[in-house]
Order: structure tokens, then C-alpha cells, then sequence
């Protein structure tokens, strides 16, 4: 860890006052930012998804159980894997606590993967989460929203993901969407986020980014991969690990 440089509380001051304007103007452009969001265009979805469910087939309809709104996290969990991602693992960890909340706001959640239901199932009791995983097991939706790739499309090389040609190794990617359904039932899609586009969901990161190491992804991916696990391999008995070199 390189040495920081130690000044009086004044100097501290002064020198907080001056990066608290840059938050500031950061905080005004990001509320721009979100208003531009708001007001992009819609599409309306016409095909008729279907999953598989606690209660057996839903359509997309379904899945705002009742609400106007819904969020989609495109879930990375393949047919036949033992588990799901865990950089998608991290971000549902936070999605229960928010829940209770934004569901007085109109809105729903729901996670979608590509893996059975009964795998899905299983995963999400062992990790003890309670908002609703659906497959989209046989169905075009992963496909359709950019966070499932054929071993064909692969194999051509670069496919579309994130909205601009990427060379990809595995079939499926990380990403959120947005839906609207209206008193007609006719539903919308608003929004989708790719890559590093959800970050803004993961809590843990707010609090990372304000302590004094930040992330502090150094390892060789520069990613949580470096240091993320399912919670329930976390060992609780470990003592904190020395610090590692900030990343430059």
C-alpha cells in the first residue's frame, strides 16, 4: 500500500472541500444521466416468452406479478452447471433487502437463466434468496436480449454484446432489462445493461469504493473474480488477509 500523505485537519478540509464539489457535479450529471434514461424510447415485445417457474409455465406477463414495472437480471447459469455465477451470485445477494422496498415503488424482480428450473431451485434455496428465478429453459428470451450465445455464434467469432462486436468465450453474459407493462397488458422493453452496466445494484460496492483500499481487485483478473465467492464459501473464521498492493 503505497504511503498517503498525513496534513493537518485544516489542510484534510480544504482538501475535502475541493473533491466535494467534484461529487457534487458528478451527482448533477448522473441525475441528468438518469432523466435522459427515462425518457429514451420504447419497444413493444410481441413474442410470447415462457418460462418455467415455482408454479409451472408463466408467460413474461407473469412476472410483474401484478405490478407495473419489472426487472430482469439475466442470471449466468447454463443448462447443466453445478452452480451460478458468482459475479451474478454477488449481485442478488443484494436484491432481497432492496426488494421490501422498491416493490412499494411499483415494481417487480425477477431473475432469469437458461438452466432447468429444478437446478435453478435448488440454487436459490442453498443460497437462501427469496425473490423469483425463472428459466427461460427452451425459450428465445436469453437469446433475444443479448446474454445467450449459440457454440455456433461463438465459433464465427465476434458476436453483438453490450451493443458492439465482442470476441466471447463463454455462452452466457451478465446483463439486466427493464419492462413496462400498461392497463392494456401491453408490455414494453425499456432498458438493458450489459458488462458494468449493473454495478449500480451491487451495494457492497458503495461501501468498497469509500474505504481507503477501494475495490482493491489486484489479482490476475482485476475483477471481483479476484476475491467474490458464493456466501456461503466465505471462511467466517479467516483472519483479514494482508493488504495488497493498490491497484494503479
Amino acid at each position: 500500500m503505497e504511503q498517503h500523505r498525513i496534513v493537518s485537519q485544516a489542510e484534510w478540509i480544504e482538501g475535502r472541500k475541493a473533491h466535494l464539489a467534484r461529487e457534487k457535479e458528478l451527482t448533477r450529471q448522473m441525475d441528468q444521466l438518469r432523466e435522459e434514461r427515462r425518457q429514451l424510447p420504447w419497444v413493444r415485445v410481441d413474442k410470447n416468452y415462457v418460462f418455467d417457474g415455482p408454479d409451472g409455465k408463466v408467460a413474461l406477463a407473469d412476472l410483474f406479478q401484478g405490478r407495473s414495472q419489472l426487472i430482469v437480471q439475466h442470471f449466468m447459469f447454463g443448462p447443466g452447471w453445478k452452480e451460478g455465477c458468482i459475479g451474478c451470485s454477488f449481485a442478488a445477494d443484494h436484491v432481497d433487502a432492496a426488494r421490501q422496498h422498491f416493490e412499494q415503488k411499483d415494481i417487480s424482480f425477477a431473475a432469469v437463466a437458461r438452466a432447468p428450473y429444478p437446478e435453478l431451485a435448488a440454487f436459490r434455496k442453498r443460497m437462501g434468496w427469496d425473490f423469483l428465478f425463472v428459466s427461460s429453459h427452451g425459450s428465445d428470451f436469453n437469446y433475444d436480449y443479448g446474454v445467450s450465445f449459440t457454440p455456433e455464434q461463438l465459433a464465427n467469432g465476434e458476436v453483438t454484446y453490450n451493443y458492439r462486436p465482442e470476441k466471447l468465450e463463454g455462452e452466457e453474459q451478465p446483463g439486466v432489462s427493464v419492462f413496462f407493462k400498461n392497463e392494456k397488458g401491453e408490455i414494453f422493453h425499456t432498458y438493458s445493461a450489459y458488462a458494468r452496466g449493473d454495478e449500480a445494484t451491487i451495494g457492497a460496492y458503495a461501501y468498497l469504493d469509500m474505504a481507503p483500499l477501494g475495490r482493491n481487485e489486484t489479482g490476475p483478473n482485476r475483477n471481483l473474480g479476484d476475491w467474490v465467492k458464493l456466501h456461503d464459501r466465505y471462511d467466517k473464521d479467516a483472519a483479514p488477509s494482508c493488504c495488497a498492493a493498490k491497484r494503479a
